[in-house]
């Protein structure tokens, strides 16, 4: 019920406006600093970094499917990564309604199944979703009459749904080539996620946003990752950056290893000259061309273009062969 102010109360009201004691007042409070509130009984589990690190990822998938989904559907769309945010999964779930889709996922690190109990999911739109169907089957993307809320989706829609979502699974663990080897697996869509509780409610999550435009229609695209799936990812990226750094042990009897069976071609110099065209021209079979290059004086063996050694020419088994004396490469090397 709504205070009465009494006489005397409206009169130090008035008196307080015309001495102008009520103007100061706003200006008090507004020069208190308000601070954001901390919930220490659930921190972040992720820094900063890593939800860029995230944000940066499915940039790079954004750009992927942008140019699938144009192919697929023959038309154009932008797509963009809308935010990046660590929330509870209740937050999620909440938003969620009756008719809402939900297709689970898992996930494998580097070849290696994740456990199965806390799936990824990946949310549409139905106005989106029934816009790309209408599409895939040749439309223009015309849903027509406006989608009433708690749209159910026929078992034929939720096949074409199932094929489209497959098609974009397959082609999300690309996006993670620069950090890991992932894996994302269709598992089944959940035509009612309400009353299933895929997640605890409490779990913390990471959920992707990413917005949807097509030209006559516009929509949401939601990935939820779960907390204890990044944590296994960033673990093994850690270890994988680790051992980078580490790993500065001398690999050349490796490299070595790998370089012995490639070919390298080896060209002998034997001498040079300068011959008159006319001379050329009457050259026949058995003909001898002085070089000007005693056989006893070393010649010159080129790899690339460059001397590398000297040798001395000879005969191996009845063939014609030389034999490498000095090496002018390693000295140039030991030089500098």
């Amino acid at each position: 019920m709504a205070e009465v102010l009494s006489q005397s109360q409206i009169d130090a009201l008035l008196n307080a406006a015309r001495s102008g004691e009520m103007e100061h007042a706003p200006s008090e409070q507004s020069s208190e600093k308000k601070y954001r509130k901390y919930d220490f009984y659930s921190p972040r589990k992720f820094t900063k970094d890593r939800l860029k690190m995230i944000s940066g990822v499915f940039e790079n998938y954004t750009r992927i499917i942008n140019s699938r989904i144009n192919g697929l559907l023959h038309t154009t769309c932008e797509i963009a990564v809308e935010s990046v945010e660590e929330q509870r999964y209740y937050e999620f779930s909440n938003a969620l309604s009756d008719g809402d889709v939900l297709t689970l996922m898992n996930v494998e690190i580097e070849g290696n199944p994740q456990s199965e109990d806390t799936p990824s999911l990946i949310h549409f739109s139905t106005g989106l979703m029934l816009n790309m169907m209408d599409r895939l089957m040749g439309g223009e993307g015309d849903s027509g009459e406006s989608i009433p809320a708690g749209y159910t989706f026929t078992p034929m829609e939720l096949k074409l749904y199932e094929d489209i979502v497959k098609d974009l699974i397959r082609i999300l663990g690309g996006s993670w080539e620069n950090y890991i080897d992932l894996n994302f697996v269709y598992r089944r869509i959940e035509s009612n996620p309400t009353l299933v509780q895929l997640i605890g409610l409490d779990e913390t999550v990471v959920i992707i946003g990413i917005s949807v435009k097509f030209p006559n229609a516009f929509g949401l695209m939601s990935i939820c990752l779960p907390g204890m799936m990044l944590t296994n990812v960033f673990a093994r990226i850690a270890a994988l950056n680790q051992a980078g750094r580490g790993s500065g042990d001398n690999n050349s009897d490796e490299i070595m290893d790998i370089l012995r069976d490639s070919d390298l071609e080896i060209t002998a110099e034997l001498g040079r000259t300068e011959l008159a065209l006319r001379d050329i021209y009457y050259l026949n079979v058995g003909d001898v061309v002085d070089l000007g290059h005693p056989t006893e004086t070393p010649i010159h063996l080129y790899i690339g273009g460059q001397p590398w050694f000297s040798g001395k020419l000879g005969t191996q088994g009845g063939n014609m062969a030389v034999k490498i004396g000095e090496t002018f490469r390693i000295q140039s090397r030991e030089e500098k």
